[in-house]
């Protein structure tokens, strides 16, 4: 659609300030932004919808401007819901390099002008989506009452047959059709995220076709920032968003479909991202809490000062909350090999999906975690109603061991080989003064998760009270040389003689060097497992009846 229709569309109630003999260029997408630099997510084409908090003062909006104009932008909407009226400075900068600029009516959502446009574009395409688009305004402009990404599905099911579910990149179901008939099983879920996260990383371009028992489904990416799924950035690192982005799962084999109906497949996707970006605007005001409740505590306020934020936080995290919670901390790191990528955002994205119930569905679940990110490092303050010590003494609360278990496969999918996530929880503190302590448990935990072999891996502050506390903190040079010494030489034997020397180490040091209990957990004669500990004893000039020489083989192994 061209610009001049824009302006003519008189609910839109859009105002020209320049850009007159300009009217006639085309729009072929919509992106909202308050990024300074959002070149990233521009492919050419669209018009750019600001609130201008990127705006602090007047030489900020030339390079805005030119950052736009390079990227091919059709025009620019800035609202005036911030700053009351568009800044001349603004307007001035968009003259000079000839970019449309529209004044967008503070009762004017921009939700509503993405979802007109998308209509527009998708309805010049074809025709057989138009009614379901048509039909979207009631999402799009209705809010939490109009039923969110699942008007979308029940639109798609009930005027095109199509069967599709939105899920997140751990696999989380998001959103899926209310109509009667079977669900997406949910086993299926982490494994067509798994699937989908393998594709996007190897570079395959989108739908992704999957066949899971009997079923074929198609995947297509939903790229936040609106970004057109068929034509990223060439310059993006799709590291970047891999492990954010949600993703739409149809049940059809999209590779029978026409071009047209993949393209208005791909213009849901978009309309579903305009609910996504609703959500990430909603999580600003935790990230805000959370990151100055960390500065607070990395700076060494008072105690006082810090509960003061929590008072703030809690009721925002736990509405309707009578007393104040308890807290947990959760540290998460993302690393690629190559070091290049500034891994706090993912991290951050991640946790707060992370720590959502698996089987918790909808995008309201994560609006109660609060999670803030500096460096590489991303900082989780979890609130917990309520926490209590049950008669065996577990915990309730974030557990470690529980943690990742639902998410580990897509995970793995998205790292794909170049990637880590580490992961480390701290015990629940009661009160202000505890969160310093907590945090620096948390950092400690992901650094014994961090020296586990793995893509990803967690530990939690149980795991702190005893010796492997200290392996994360031992040079890797000195871990080789440590290693070598005692096993090398056992190693080296079982590889000549097939002796079995090192199970039979760990057995002889797991039953604390019982000679019957390890015999029969080894099936051997006592007599046989005494000749193995002395082959050993003589391999390594050690002598396992002593404390010091079972502690050292203890640590060789669990280092190894």
């Amino acid at each position: 659609m061209r610009l001049r229709a824009l302006l003519d569309t008189d609910a839109l109630g859009l105002r020209l300030l320049g850009g007159e003999d300009e009217l006639d260029r085309t729009v072929r997408g919509v992106m909202t932004t308050d990024l300074r630099d959002p070149s990233r997510y521009l492919s050419g084409g669209e018009l750019v919808l600001t609130g201008l908090a990127w705006r602090r003062d007047a030489a900020d909006s030339e390079p805005f401007v030119r950052i736009l104009a390079q990227a091919g932008v059709t025009a620019l909407g800035a609202g005036e819901a911030e700053l009351g009226n568009v800044p001349e400075d603004l307007v001035a900068a968009c003259a000079r390099h000839r970019l449309p600029l529209f004044a967008v009516h503070e009762s004017v959502a921009f939700a509503a002008i993405t979802e007109h446009v998308v209509r527009q574009v998708s309805g010049e395409r074809a025709g057989d989506l138009a009614a379901v688009v048509d039909r979207h305004r009631r999402m799009m402009t209705s809010g939490p009452a109009g039923g969110g990404p699942d008007v979308v599905l029940d639109l798609l099911g009930s005027d095109l047959d199509l069967r599709a579910w939105v899920l997140s990149p751990t696999g989380r179901l998001i959103a899926g059709p209310k109509a009667a008939g079977p669900g997406l099983p949910p086993e299926a879920c982490p494994k067509l995220a798994a699937e989908h996260l393998a594709a996007v990383r190897t570079g395959r371009r989108g739908p992704h076709r999957v066949l899971l028992g009997q079923t074929t489904y198609s995947l297509f990416p939903i790229r936040s920032g609106g970004r057109s799924p068929r034509t990223p950035h060439a310059g993006r690192d799709v590291r970047e968003s891999v492990l954010s982005d949600w993703l739409l799962a149809v049940e059809a084999d999209a590779g029978e479909w026409a071009d047209e109906r993949l393209d208005l497949l791909q213009g849901v996707t978009q309309l579903i991202a305009v609910e996504r970006e609703r959500r990430d605007a909603a999580r600003t005001v935790r990230r805000r809490l959370a990151q100055e409740v960390l500065e607070l505590v990395q700076t060494g306020a008072a105690p006082a000062e810090i509960a003061a934020r929590l008072r703030v936080a809690a009721p925002v995290l736990l509405p309707g909350l009578g007393a104040a919670p308890q807290w947990q901390v959760v540290v998460a790191r993302v690393e690629w090999q190559d070091g290049d990528l500034e891994a706090g955002p993912v991290a951050q994205s991640l946790l707060e999906e992370i720590l959502v119930d698996p089987l918790a569905t909808g995008p309201e679940p994560s609006d109660r975690i609060a999670v803030a990110h500096t460096g590489d490092e991303a900082i989780a303050l979890v609130p917990l109603p309520a926490v209590s010590t049950e008669h065996d003494g577990s915990e309730n609360g974030v557990l470690a061991d529980a943690l990742l278990t639902a998410v580990r496969e897509p995970l793995s999918s998205g790292l794909d080989g170049d990637g880590r996530l580490t992961l480390g929880v701290s015990a629940a503190v009661h009160s202000a003064e505890g969160l310093r302590g907590a945090l620096e448990e948390a950092r400690h935990a992901r650094r014994v998760a961090a020296a586990r072999p793995g893509r990803v891996c967690a530990a939690g502050h149980q795991e702190l009270a005893s010796h492997v506390l200290l392996l994360p903190f031992v040079p890797d040079d000195v871990r080789r040389a440590f290693t070598a010494r005692l096993l090398d030489p056992l190693r080296d034997y079982d590889r000549r003689h097939r002796a079995e020397l090192i199970p039979t180490l760990e057995a002889f040091l797991a039953c604390d060097g019982s000679w019957t209990r390890c015999a029969a957990r080894l099936h051997l004669h006592v007599n046989t497992l005494r000749y193995r500990v002395g082959r050993i004893e003589q391999l390594t000039s050690r002598d396992l009846s002593r404390l010091e020489d079972k502690l050292d083989f203890f640590l060789a192994l669990r280092m190894s």
